[in-house]
C-alpha cells in the first residue's frame, strides 16, 4: 500500500508521529510531500500535491494535515474524485473506509494528541470499504461533482 502525506507548518509535529506509526506496517510505503519545517505555508498546496497521487493512482491513500484538519479537509474535498474525512476518533475513522470508502485521512495537529492520532491511523489503514448499501450512496456523491 502506497500512501502519500502532507501537512502545513501547524501539522509537521503531528505529521513526523504519523510517518512512525505507519512504519509498524511493513506492506506500507509512504512518500512525504511536505512541508518540513514550521515556515508558514499555504495548506491548499499541501493538499492538492497530496491529492494528486491519489487520483493518479501513485498513492492508494493520502493523509493531510494542518492545525485543525478543517481548512486541508476543506482543500482536499475540492479535488475530483477526493473523499476526505476529518476524523477525530477511531470510530469515525473505520466508518470513513468502511462507509465511505473515503481514499484521504485528515487530522489537526493543533487538536490531536499523538496517542489518539496514531490510533485514528491505524483504524484508518486496517479498515476496507464495505461496498453493498453504501456503495450506491457513495456513487451518489461522487455523482455530485459531474453537477
Amino acid at each position: 500500500m502506497n500512501i502519500t502525506i502532507g501537512s502545513d507548518h501547524g501539522a509537521v509535529a503531528l505529521k513526523d508521529e504519523v510517518k512512525m506509526v505507519l512504519k509498524e506496517y511493513e506492506d506500507i510505503k509512504v512518500t512525504d510531500v511536505g512541508t518540513f519545517g514550521t515556515e508558514s505555508v499555504d495548506y491548499p498546496d499541501i493538499a492538492e500535491k497530496v491529492c494528486a497521487d491519489v487520483t493518479s493512482g501513485k498513492a492508494d491513500f493520502g493523509i493531510v494535515l494542518c492545525g485543525t484538519g478543517i481548512g486541508i479537509s476543506i482543500a482536499a474535498n475540492k479535488v475530483k474524485g477526493i473523499r476526505c474525512a476529518l476524523c477525530n476518533d477511531v470510530y469515525s475513522a473505520k466508518k470513513a473506509r468502511e462507509h465511505n470508502n473515503a481514499n484521504v485521512l485528515a487530522m489537526g495537529g493543533r487538536v490531536l494528541g499523538f496517542g489518539p492520532a496514531g490510533e485514528i491511523v491505524r483504524a484508518f489503514v486496517e479498515s476496507s470499504f464495505e461496498g453493498g448499501r453504501h456503495e450506491r450512496r457513495v456513487n451518489k456523491i461522487m455523482a455530485i461533482e459531474q453537477k
